[in-house]
């Protein structure tokens, strides 16, 4: 598949990186209402510790880490912005003291994109999880 190369991604987006993102305390005040309305023991970290990841207790010595995040592109090669983008998302897992087994892609297209650049994000993805272990 030829991937047209003029397409800056960058052009496509208004906001880089976590310029791009709600701000900390529009997020605190967000999330506020919904902490603490669940009771689940096992939930070692959730939207009260407003960090990197949630921790659910398995099992007395396993816990599952799980975190989501997006953000637009901030360099205009999709396989680079697809490594960055995975690079990101393992790196929450290790800042709270786990080990990847897998990931999940977000993804929102526009339509008139040509899916092989979106092809080249998922493989830049695919192989950073595949080097942390994934």
């Amino acid at each position: 598949m030829k991937i047209d190369s003029r397409i800056r991604l960058t052009s496509l987006a208004s906001c880089a990186g976590c310029a791009a993102k709600m701000g900390p305390g529009t997020l605190t005040q967000v999330l506020h209402p919904l902490t603490g309305q669940i009771a689940l023991p096992d939930l070692l970290v959730g939207l009260q510790n407003i960090d990197d990841a949630a921790v659910y207790r398995v099992n007395e010595q396993q816990a599952i880490i799980s975190t989501a995040d997006f953000f637009p592109p901030v360099v205009d090669d999709p396989y680079t912005f697809g490594t960055i983008a995975a690079a990101n998302a393992v790196s929450d897992v290790y800042a709270m003291g786990g080990q990847v087994l897998m990931a999940i892609n977000l993804v929102a297209w526009p339509g008139e994109l040509d899916t092989g650049l979106l092809s080249e994000i998922l493989r830049g993805g695919r192989d950073i999880v595949a080097q942390a272990g994934g």
